[in-house]
Formats: C-alpha cells, structure tokens, sequence
C-alpha cells in the first residue's frame, strides 16, 4: 500500500472569534498547494484514494489535484493518529491514499510508521506546510510492516 500525507498548505492565522476549521490559504499557501497537485497529478497512480479534513485550508489545498476526493471528519485537527491510520486503511489498503491533513497528527503518523515509535510514544516528525511523505509499505502481514520512503515533496521541490 502507498500512503501520501501532505499537510495543508499556509492557511491565514486565526483572528480573534475566527473558527479554525475556517481558515482559507494565503496566496502563497495558493501557489504552494498548486506547485503540490501538479507534481501529484503527474506521479499518482489513476486508482488513488484521495481523504481530505473538513477543514477549508485542507479542501483547498487540495482542489487542483485531479482524482476524486472525499472528505473525512476523523481527519480533522485533534482527531488523532490511530483515527487517520484507520480510515486510510494503513497498510492493508488495496489502492494508494492520499490523506490531506494537519500537525502534529501527520507527524505522529509518521514517526510511528517510519519510525517505528508506538503511537503512545510518538513525537511527531517535522512536516512543513504543503510538505508530503510517500511511504509504501511492502509487508503488511508483520506486525511491523516493511515500509519505504519513495519521497519526501516541498513546494520548492515540485
């Protein structure tokens, strides 16, 4: 199974009785999430499976990308690694999925399933803003499955 997660793109900070889960892009995070779908459009796979927060800078940055996407409410922010490991299926999934999300939770996905660190003891690995891993796991049978990393993506590598 391959797992993209890619962390939304530079959101504008929340004002004062702003809800978070509404903050749009700045225009960089606009330029950044674009640089992002186009590198995605050229390399995933036709069949992936792409999970969005319900949160708007998630469903923006990821509005370019051209496969269906589905928004999931255990994505958004403080829902937790386990719930994101769950509805991407992690490793069993039979496609590839992209899940569109926030920190610290994709940083602890990733420091438990690179990493190897149990979740309960998990620090979250750095992801910078538009920034994706593209893991693959290779043995889902063991209880630690083989994972590779096939790459690591910033807007300025796009």
């Amino acid at each position: 199974m391959d797992l993209i997660l890619w962390r939304h793109a530079e959101a504008v900070e929340a004002g004062p009785g702003m809800d978070d889960m509404s903050r749009v892009l700045t225009t960089q995070g606009e330029r950044d999430a674009g640089r992002m779908a186009e590198w995605l459009n050229r390399h995933l796979p036709q069949d992936t499976q792409v999970l969005v927060s319900p949160a708007v800078r998630t469903r923006q940055t990821v509005q370019e990308v051209r496969r269906p996407t589905r928004v999931v409410d255990d994505l958004a922010p403080r829902k937790g690694a386990q719930m994101l490991l769950r509805a991407s299926g992690w490793p069993h999934a039979g496609h590839p999925v992209v899940i569109v999300g926030h920190q610290p939770t994709l940083g602890m996905v990733l420091a438990h399933v690179v990493g190897g660190v149990p979740l309960a003891q998990a620090m979250p690995w750095r992801l910078p803003k538009a920034g994706l891993w593209w893991i693959r796991c290779e043995h889902p049978r063991h209880d630690r499955p083989g994972v590779v990393v096939l790459s690591v993506r910033t807007p300025d590598l796009a």
